[in-house]
């Protein structure tokens, strides 16, 4: 079979984190941490306005994990990342978080963090 030629998978979404589970670490030492992201909004579909919600998982390694295992949950963010699948075994996508922006708390506006070399 050919090689299949990369194509982009660049995700940016803003929401609310409702959903943290413990940090962890690899069998390596690199922290991970997961949880769960809302998004609401209003978007043009077909030139008719559509009220737009849903749920994703989260994961970040890293400095990155570290970050997003801070953020309290309620908090808006914006993440941008890649998809991939949860698991081999699963078929659910999970977004993983490689720059992370917190939309509130700051008084100073917005603070973002990004993964080293990115």
């Amino acid at each position: 079979m050919a090689a299949t030629k990369l194509v982009d998978n660049r995700v940016v979404i803003t929401g609310t984190l409702i959903e943290h589970k413990p940090l962890r670490y690899t069998p390596a030492g690199v922290p991970v941490s997961e949880g769960r992201l809302r998004h609401e909004s209003e978007m043009i579909e077909a030139g008719h306005p559509r009220k737009v919600e849903c749920e994703i998982n989260v994961v970040a390694l890293g400095t990155t994990a570290k970050w997003l295992q801070d953020a309290g949950l309620g908090k808006a963010v914006r993440l941008e990342g890649f998809l991939a699948l949860k698991s081999r075994n699963s078929r659910q996508p999970m977004l993983h978080v490689e720059r992370i922006e917190f939309l509130e708390g700051n008084e100073n506006g917005s603070t973002v963090f990004q993964e080293e070399g990115r």
